[in-house]
């Protein structure tokens, strides 16, 4: 039988508090993993257990304190990534501490790809001129392609981060809300904006914005417009007809790259095949140029029910 006894790992005070989360989450997701006992007496981390719980727990915390020590943001989802691996190993793909991961640096720390997925879909992102991302809630598709949209805007490679996404459901009523366009559009772009203010902070957004070199539109304010050297997110895109489809893809100008996000499994078209997303994957997947990454339940960041939640739901769909 191994022996139980303690390591204990010197940290500041604030190193304690960020890796031990929002009400020491994070020692209670180790503790569980590993079998151990986490305290924090003062300086550091205790940590009680046997000897190969102790190991794997300390790797963790080790390449937790790296990332802290880099001044970089510690979230649920990195301790989740680093207990999934053996020894708290982090895989080459999701490296926080190389730069050939880094999507941009935010107000928050880097903004990286946290699961094999995710660093699939961005390398779709960095080397397809089109390209559809398809997943549930909280798998970070319409994030990653904000964040790499901001980063080509940020270094020149673009003049323009133009979003679109289907305002209402199917039906783009926007006529009948009051207001400008923006004031119309605002309230469906949140988590755009949301994405957006994470990055480039409020001042950066709001001189962006006055400069026009970050647009909002519905769907329907893009036809009939041709949009050279901009990177163009169209969201949401599962509640796109075939037609409004076709007419956005065929936006596509010169020096210019698009993403197509959406969830195939979420549309609120009237009749759901009719969704011009799935048609399109369908239609133009394979060919040069087009990449398809599709993320899953195991690609979901947010809070770990949602992750359940989406499983569930794709096992009963299954069933049906």
């Amino acid at each position: 039988m191994s022996t139980v006894t303690d390591d204990f790992i010197e940290l500041s005070e604030d190193g304690v508090l960020a890796l031990t989360g929002p009400n020491e989450r994070y020692l209670a997701l180790i503790e569980g993993a590993y079998n151990v006992l986490v305290e924090t007496p003062g300086g550091g981390l205790m940590i009680t257990g046997d000897v190969a719980g102790r190991q794997k727990a300390k790797a963790i915390f080790a390449a937790l304190k790296k990332r802290f020590d880099k001044g970089l943001d510690i979230s649920e989802a990195d301790v989740r990534l680093l207990i999934q691996n053996p020894l708290g190993k982090t895989p080459a793909w999701a490296d926080h501490h190389s730069n050939s991961h880094v999507v941009v640096m935010g107000r928050k720390g880097a903004v990286v790809p946290k699961t094999e997925g995710q660093a699939n879909y961005f390398q779709q992102l960095l080397t397809k001129s089109l390209v559809f991302g398809l997943g549930p809630a909280g798998s970070g598709k319409t994030f990653l392609a904000v964040a790499h949209g901001t980063q080509l805007l940020m270094k020149g490679a673009v003049d323009r981060l133009v979003i679109a996404r289907p305002a209402v459901e199917a039906g783009e009523k926007l006529g009948f809300l009051p207001g400008d366009l923006n004031e119309k559009v605002d309230p469906y772009m949140m988590p755009i904006w949301q994405a957006l203010d994470d990055i480039l902070g409020a001042d950066g957004l709001r001189k962006r914005r006055e400069r026009n070199e970050i647009e909002v539109a519905p769907l329907a304010y893009m036809r009939g417009r041709t949009l050279s050297n901009a990177y163009v997110i169209i969201d949401e895109a599962q509640n796109t007809t075939k037609q409004q489809m076709k007419m956005v893809l065929t936006r596509l100008g010169e020096g210019s790259k698009m993403v197509v996000t959406g969830d195939p499994s979420q549309v609120d078209l009237p009749n759901a095949r009719e969704s011009g997303l799935a048609h399109a994957v369908a239609l133009l997947g394979r060919l040069e140029g087009v990449g398809v990454s599709r993320l899953t339940a195991d690609d979901v960041v947010r809070h770990e029910l949602v992750a359940r939640i989406v499983r569930a739901y794709d096992n009963e769909f299954k069933e049906s």
